[in-house]
């Protein structure tokens, strides 16, 4: 797999599954050294949220072909897949969507995730539907949760997320996922220029003291449907500076290697807020990530053009080990690092969208 960015008609086309070689199953590591420590799992292609950087209505309209039923994973076909890459050095999974709490039943995947033993289990979510939810997920076994959350004012969060969903339900839901003991919280808030840039103090300002983390995330140019332009983006550094000039902040060391957002903690010991900065200071090098498709399909990069359709190995018959070596060569000749190489022509090419993989 080369470096290269292909430009194609369907970004949710695939690439051919690299044929295995036999291994014995352990850690594995790319062309550039890069382990495998974190798998994100989108488990539904849909979301109740038009968010303007994600799922706009102009593209994500009535008429927008999600996935049918049958081409969703199952979560027995979730599960399988996460125990494999456990083998391999997996030690946190993520599960995303779209909105993932749209999927019905998701507690009884997290309880046979968690079944696995020795995972980190986490999940995304917009919020909408956290306070009726969030008990039973963490008594199946859910971890930890982050909620995406892009302003704290109703006219700025209403205009983002485009249906008109108020503020207040989602930190209702933040509260009920706090109550059930899924901390700490993350919130991650998206920064657009000349649309929420506004609302970075009062939110740092709302979680400060609480002991959620909020997470400042730069515009990225995912996908091919959210208008991503250079001059829309606000630096972290920028944020870092707007936050730091109020509240005082020093730098903290990662949590883990392959972190992606740089920790910053307040000076007076009140918390700490996260930047994430994927256009203007690529972190690549360090990246230890892979995504499945709500239908199966394996993303090595965040911005891919193509997958690698393993549905199609497991419900073609592969066993674990067949599909273990599988998973094996396409990490082993990963080398991706699109952020490290992105120019304004390869922003303009159609990736894989935000939602379809789950960020």
């Amino acid at each position: 797999m080369t470096d290269r960015i292909i430009p194609i008609v369907d970004a949710r086309q695939s690439l051919p599954v690299p044929a295995p070689r036999p291994r014995p199953a352990g850690p594995v590591r790319d062309t550039l050294g890069r382990g495998l420590r974190d798998l994100r799992i989108s488990v539904t292609d849909r979301c109740n949220f038009r968010c303007t950087y994600c799922m706009p209505k102009e593209v994500f309209g009535p008429d927008y072909a999600f996935l049918p039923r049958s081409d969703v994973l199952s979560f027995e076909e979730i599960t399988r897949l996460a125990r494999v890459f456990k083998d391999h050095g997996i030690a946190k999974i993520r599960l995303t969507g779209g909105e993932p709490l749209l999927r019905r039943n998701l507690e009884r995947l997290v309880e046979m995730l968690a079944n696995l033993g020795g995972l980190d289990l986490t999940l995304t979510t917009n919020g909408s539907l956290l306070s009726r939810k969030a008990r039973a997920l963490a008594d199946a076994g859910l971890n930890r949760v982050t909620v995406s959350l892009d302003a704290l004012d109703d006219p700025t969060f209403k205009a983002m997320n485009d249906v008109d969903f108020p503020v207040e339900k989602v930190l209702e839901g933040i509260g009920a996922a706090a109550d059930a003991g899924l901390a700490p919280i993350k919130i991650n808030m998206v920064v657009k220029r000349g649309v929420n840039e506004h609302a970075v103090l009062p939110m740092a300002r709302h979680f400060r003291g609480t002991g959620h983390v909020v997470r400042f995330i730069e515009f990225m140019d995912v996908g091919a449907s959210n208008g991503w332009r250079m001059d829309d983006v606000v630096p972290s550094a920028d944020i870092v500076r707007m936050i730091d000039a109020e509240a005082p902040l020093a730098a903290a060391d990662p949590n883990h290697e392959g972190e992606v957002a740089e920790r910053w903690r307040y000076r007076d010991g009140s918390g700490e807020i996260g930047v994430i900065s994927s256009v203007t200071q690529a972190f690549c090098r360090s990246c230890n990530r892979a995504r499945i498709s709500t239908e199966g399909r394996l993303y090595t990069c965040l911005f891919a053009t193509a997958g690698y359709d393993l549905r199609a190995l497991m419900r073609g018959g592969a066993d674990d080990a067949a599909l273990g070596e599988a998973i094996a060569r396409i990490w082993s000749v990963r080398g991706d690092r699109y952020s490290e190489i992105r120019t304004a022509e390869t922003a303009k090419l159609r990736k894989i969208e935000m939602s379809y993989i789950g960020g």
